[in-house]
């Protein structure tokens, strides 16, 4: 019994202790691949014609010949002013431009007959010469006749009130009986034109910065073909369905917040977009080749800022990676420098490595999407946009 106790003894002491097991961390591999880029910026629609329509001479107004919010056409009658101080004023025009004319008549006749007599010397050549001025006052006084007649038909002629522009008609701001004033250009409607329609969206200037650098290059069409395509988002969080256009961006930075406008154009047949809503547009800058998407769970700032990446490398030690980062797709990441083709990304189970330390790294589900995401899409711009967060070609923001 002592031999085997001891033999025990000895077996036990020659047994190898186990290795200590290897921290678990979730890894997804990223690869290079084309991402479309777009910038999502804050906006107000604005209408594309605006007309305020105004008093340009005085009077009673007689009727409104129009419906509030309606369709009005140009040159559409709106309002009637009591036109008859105007007709008055023509006709009195009238009558001085045909005295005038009666009187150039009978000036022009003593001027010819004067230039017969001057000639055989039977009236001065002072005579004569009265004659001449007195056919040119004549003359100026038909002149002046026909610029007052003109005038008269135009005061008269405003007293129709016309709408300048063909749009939609705002609230009327004077009723029937109502006095009008051509000096205080009194405010009697207003037309808009909202199809199509503007919108105005706000961009910091750093970005815009980016962004003219992009037109500049050529990588961002304002016109062609391969105009930049803008898609938009409405107040409910829909996307509006029409896509519009990049018209150009200002020049002029806010001093207060630092910011340049941008304005896109958008079609808007049914009138959905009106005049003031806030929205929300995604300009389409390009494509980014050569990206990696990594996941938002793999990529932490350190104290200085910088984006970086704890990686699992072929001898499964793990390092730290700092990344540039470009913007997001989804819940993604666009990396432009500081990855290769096939790293292993840490998304879960950072708190366990540490740089230089050895892990066992398992596969991820979300390396299968990444991949997908990083192939071209081929999709339309408007399905690119409403494709999910997750979906390949989905549609990307400029990181802030």
């Amino acid at each position: 019994m002592l031999l085997a106790v001891a033999l025990g003894a000895c077996s036990n002491a020659q047994t190898p202790a186990p290795a200590p097991q290897l921290p678990e961390v979730s890894v997804t591999t990223v690869h290079r691949g084309s991402v479309p880029i777009t910038t999502e910026l804050p906006g107000r629609t604005s209408a594309y014609l605006v007309a305020q329509v105004r008093a340009r001479v005085d009077g009673i107004v007689l009727k409104r010949e129009f419906k509030e919010g309606g369709e009005v056409k140009t040159g559409q009658r709106l309002y009637q002013i009591d036109p008859a101080p105007y007709v008055a004023a023509l006709n009195s025009a009238q009558a001085s431009l045909q005295k005038a004319e009666a009187n150039l008549a009978s000036t022009t006749a003593q001027a010819e007959r004067f230039k017969v007599l001057v000639a055989a010397n039977a009236v001065s050549k002072q005579d004569y010469d009265n004659a001449v001025s007195t056919q040119g006052q004549a003359a100026a006084d038909v002149a002046t006749g026909n610029a007052a007649v003109a005038t008269a038909q135009i005061n008269l002629g405003y007293t129709n009130v016309g709408s300048p522009i063909t749009g939609r008609s705002g609230l009327s701001m004077v009723t029937e009986g109502a006095y009008v004033q051509a000096s205080a250009a009194t405010l009697m409607t207003t037309v808009q034109q909202i199809d199509p329609v503007y919108v105005d969206l706000t961009q910091s200037s750093v970005e815009g910065l980016q962004l003219r650098r992009d037109i500049a290059s050529g990588q961002l069409k304002l016109s062609g073909p391969n105009q930049a395509k803008v898609t938009l988002l409405l107040e409910d969080g829909t996307q509006y369905p029409l896509p519009g256009s990049l018209q150009f961006t200002d020049i002029t930075v806010d001093q207060g917040t630092g910011s340049v406008t941008l304005r896109a154009i958008f079609p808007n047949p049914r009138f959905v977009l009106l005049p003031g809503m806030f929205v929300r547009a995604r300009i389409e800058e390009g494509v980014k080749e050569d990206a990696f998407l990594v996941p938002q769970v793999g990529v932490t700032h350190d104290p200085n800022g910088k984006a970086t990446a704890l990686v699992v490398g072929a001898d499964d030690k793990v390092t730290a990676h700092t990344l540039q980062l470009r913007g997001t797709s989804g819940d993604q990441w666009i990396v432009e420098g500081g990855l290769d083709d096939g790293d292993r990304v840490i998304v879960a189970g950072m708190q366990k490595a540490k740089p230089g330390t050895a892990v066992k790294a398992v596969e991820t589900q979300t390396a299968t999407a990444a991949a997908a995401s990083s192939t071209p899409s081929t999709a339309s711009p408007i399905a690119a946009a409403e494709a999910p967060k997750t979906s390949p070609g989905a549609v990307v923001s400029r990181a802030k």
